[in-house]
C-alpha cells in the first residue's frame, strides 16, 4: 500500500516516456492523450529541454530570490515581450499565480475600495483558499468553506450578466479564454471583448487565466489573442516548465507600481533551472510554423471526432481550439476513459460527461488517427451512451416496465 496521501485515485505507475508515449512499470507502452495534464507541452523527454535542465543544474539549482539569477531574468524578459509590457511574478503552480494574481488586484484596486471578484460558471482556478473561492464547482469549494468572501460568480458568456456583476467594488474579472475544468468551453471572442469593455470602463482589471489554454495550446502563444484584447494580467503555469514546476503573473508594466517589496514572495518560485527549461519552451513554440502546426493538427483532430460524432448517437457535440479538446457525451465519460485505457490510450475527464483531450502539441497525425480508430471501437460497444432509464414496477403485472 502506497504512504501517498489518497487525494487522487492511482493505480497506474509511470516509468518513462518518449515523445508522446509513456511506459508503465510492467513495460506497456500507452499514447498519453492527458500530457500530464497539459503539462507535457513538448511531450517527454524533449532532447533540448533535457539538456538545459541538466546544464543549468550543474551551475545552479537554487540561489534565492534574495538574488537575481539569469535564467530567471532572461524568461521575465522573453515573457514580456512575447506578451505585452509587463513585470513578472514567478511561482510554482497554477493556483499559486491565480492566488498572486488575486494578491495584486486587491493590493492594486484596494485604497479605492475594490476587493471584490468576478469568476464565471464552470471556472476552475486552482484548489488553494483563495483559488478555490473562484473555482465554481460546489463540491470543490463546500468542504472548506468559509473561503475568501466577495467573489460573484456569472453564467458563461453572459455580457448582460457580467455588466450587473461588475462594479465600483470588483478588484478583478478572471477568465479562462478556454475553460478546461469546466468542460472545455471556448469563449466567444465577443464575450472577451465585452469584458475587457466592461473592465475599462468600470475601472476593474481583467485576468486572463491561461493556466491550462496559454502557451501554445489553442494554437496561439496566448489564448486571448484570438479575441485581439489585451489583459491586465495574465496567469501561466502548466507546460512553462517543460515538466518542472514553475508558474508566472505579467502585470501590466503601468500597473506595477502599486507592488512593493513585501508585498508577495516565493522561496521556490522562480528556480533557475525551471527557468533555463522554460526558456527552451519558448524557443520551441516561437520556431516558424510550429504554431501553424499546432492548429493544423487541431483541426485534423477536430474534423476527425466530427466524423466519429456522426456515427456515435452518444456524442453530444465536440469543443475545440487548437489541441485543446472536450468531447461530450449523453452518458458518463468515465466507462470511456476506462476503456481507452484498455487500448492503451490515456485521457481525462472535465466534469461528469465530458472526455478531455491534452495531447502533447508535438504530437504526430499517425497518433491522432490511432486515437480516432480507438474512441471509434470504444463508442460502438456503446460507452458514453445515455444510461437507460430506471424500471418501473407496475403491480400485478409480473415483471418490470421501462
Amino acid at each position: 500500500m502506497s504512504a501517498l496521501l489518497p487525494v487522487y485515485e492511482r493505480n497506474l505507475v509511470i516509468v518513462s516516456g518518449k515523445g508522446a508515449r509513456v511506459t508503465d512499470g510492467d513495460g506497456r507502452t500507452y499514447l498519453d492523450f492527458a500530457a500530464g495534464i497539459g503539462v507535457n507541452g513538448l511531450g517527454y523527454g524533449d532532447p533540448k529541454v533535457v539538456a538545459a535542465i541538466r546544464k543549468q543544474a550543474g551551475r545552479l539549482i537554487h540561489a534565492s530570490n534574495l538574488y537575481y539569477s539569469r535564467p530567471v531574468q532572461a524568461l521575465a524578459g522573453r515573457l514580456a515581450a512575447l506578451a505585452f509590457p509587463s513585470k513578472v511574478f514567478f511561482c510554482n503552480s497554477g493556483t499559486e499565480a491565480v492566488e498572486a494574481a488575486m494578491k495584486f488586484a486587491r493590493r492594486i484596486g484596494g485604497p479605492a475600495g475594490r476587493t471584490e471578484f468576478v469568476a464565471f460558471e464552470r471556472s476552475f482556478h486552482g484548489r488553494t483558499m483563495g483559488a478555490l473561492s473562484m473555482t465554481w464547482t460546489e463540491k470543490y469549494r463546500a468542504p472548506f468553506e468559509p473561503l475568501v468572501p466577495g467573489v460573484r460568480f456569472c453564467p458563461w458568456d453572459d455580457l448582460k450578466a457580467a455588466d450587473g456583476a461588475i462594479g465600483s467594488r470588483t478588484a478583478a474579472v478572471f477568465v479562462e479564454p478556454v475553460q478546461g475544468e469546466g468542460g472545455l468551453r471556448v469563449a466567444p471572442p465577443e464575450f472577451l471583448q465585452g469584458l475587457a469593455d466592461l473592465c475599462r470602463e468600470r475601472g476593474a482589471l481583467l485576468v486572463s487565466e491561461e493556466v491550462q489554454c496559454g502557451l501554445g495550446r489553442t494554437g496561439k502563444l496566448f489564448a486571448y489573442e484570438h479575441a485581439g484584447i489585451r489583459p491586465d494580467m495574465l496567469t501561466l503555469a502548466k507546460p512553462l516548465g517543460g515538466g518542472l514546476p514553475l508558474g508566472a503573473v505579467l502585470l501590466r508594466e503601468e500597473l506595477a507600481p502599486a507592488i512593493a517589496v513585501g508585498d508577495h514572495g516565493s522561496t521556490f518560485g522562480g528556480n533557475p533551472v525551471a527557468a533555463a527549461a522554460a526558456l527552451v519552451v519558448l524557443d520551441r513554440l516561437r520556431a516558424p510554423k510550429f504554431l501553424d502546426k499546432v492548429a493544423q493538427k487541431g483541426a485534423f483532430l477536430r474534423e476527425g471526432l466530427n466524423q466519429v460524432a456522426r456515427a456515435h448517437p452518444a456524442v453530444t457535440q465536440v469543443r475545440s481550439q487548437g489541441l485543446m479538446v472536450g468531447i461530450e457525451l449523453q452518458g458518463s465519460a468515465l466507462p470511456v476513459v476506462k476503456a481507452l485505457r484498455q487500448k492503451r490510450i490515456l485521457v481525462t475527464r472535465a466534469g461528469d460527461n465530458v472526455v478531455r483531450l491534452l495531447p502533447p502539441l508535438v504530437v504526430k497525425r499517425k497518433d491522432i488517427r490511432q486515437f480516432l480508430e480507438a474512441l471509434d471501437a470504444v463508442l460502438a460497444t456503446g460507452a458514453g451512451a445515455a444510461p437507460a432509464p430506471p424500471a418501473v414496477m407496475v403491480e400485478g403485472g409480473g415483471g418490470a416496465v421501462a
